[in-house]
């Protein structure tokens, strides 16, 4: 059984989760152009991310929750994808089947930070 055959399980994010946490945890960037990028190592630095590329890219970006990179990855909006970088089907069909709630879903935070109320 091919993995493309199965269905793809719906993950769930939560909607308001800063920007540093999403691309660590999805290894996709959209860049301004439209184009995603597949991503090797994304670092903080204070408010802003540094996010470097397979295709030896590297951008700084402000982390911000309201963001275009941040409303991009969450809206799902890119024009295509980079040919170098070479991003597996699967991950564009489990990217595709990410759902974002406002109420409902992972905050994405590691087990040792304790939660902010």
């Amino acid at each position: 059984m091919n993995l493309l055959d199965r269905a793809v399980k719906k993950v769930y994010y939560r909607k308001q989760i800063p920007l540093f946490r999403l691309v660590e945890k999805m290894k996709l960037w959209p860049s301004r152009r439209g184009i995603l990028h597949g991503v090797i190592a994304c670092e903080e630095k204070g408010s802003y991310v540094r996010v470097m590329t397979h295709c030896d890219r590297e951008m700084f970006m402000r982390a911000s929750k309201n963001g275009r990179a941040s409303r991009w990855l969450r809206n799902k909006w890119f024009f295509k994808v980079c040919e170098e970088c070479r991003i597996p089907e699967w991950k564009l069909q489990k990217y595709s089947s990410t759902l974002f709630k406002r109420r409902w879903g992972s905050f994405l935070i590691n087990q040792e930070e304790p939660r902010k109320p």
